[in-house]
């Protein structure tokens, strides 16, 4: 194995999850910028595009008889339905992606979480705490949305919380730059990650063996 081979890994997939106004978007804007080789999955959704949104962008936006026949032509890496709008992962997308070499993020909630984690087992798992009730609370005023969406996002909050043993890293979000610290060294530390890089690391420990030493 060449020393070009021994560089040349397959990129892996973090999933990052948090309740409504944990700051996980934010973090991981800014996580994006710090790590030249990490993308952000764009996910499909029926929600209403926001004004500040773009799609493509921020998101491929389609009405639900276009997302329904996306689920039936098995389309999706996981797909769920979250305060009456659902939102899906392109499956040939990531898998493109990873082959490539690049690490992709999913942000995604705990449902297609369970659902990705199924089908692709040597996913890293992230999930961001609010540092408390009350900050998750005045984050998600602040943001402008209803008061009906805001008390229906902090209901949501308290079962997306539930999950949180289901993940393999927890950030807090208390100091923005500390929990974006963390982030940046759970993502650099998965690169030499053994269960992330099975193959790649086993291919090559059987060339190293086999070497006759000429």
């Amino acid at each position: 194995m060449s020393k070009s081979d021994m560089n040349n890994k397959p990129g892996n997939l973090f999933i990052i999850s948090a309740p409504s106004g944990a700051g996980k978007t934010s973090l991981v804007r800014s996580l994006i910028e710090l790590v030249p080789s990490l993308y952000v999955s764009i996910s499909h959704t029926t929600r209403t595009r926001r004004a500040y949104e773009k799609d493509g962008s921020d998101y491929h936006f389609v009405d639900k008889a276009r997302f329904m026949s996306l689920i039936k032509a098995g389309q999706f890496l996981e797909y769920a339905e979250v305060f009456d709008n659902y939102y899906g992962t392109s499956r040939s997308w990531v898998e493109k992606q990873l082959s490539a070499g690049k690490d992709i993020i999913l942000e995604i909630d705990w449902q297609g979480a369970e659902q990705v984690r199924k089908q692709m087992g040597n996913s890293v798992n992230i999930f961001i705490l609010p540092p408390s009730y009350q900050t998750l609370a005045s984050r998600l005023v602040g943001r402008g949305d209803s008061d009906d969406i805001v008390d229906r996002r902090m209901r949501g909050a308290r079962d997306e919380i539930s999950h949180y043993r289901e993940y393999d890293f927890l950030v807090v979000n208390d100091n923005f730059e500390t929990a974006l610290t963390e982030l940046r060294t759970i993502i650099k530390a998965m690169k030499h990650g053994y269960h992330q890089q099975k193959g790649h690391y086993d291919a090559f420990v059987k060339h190293l063996l086999n070497e006759d030493g000429n």
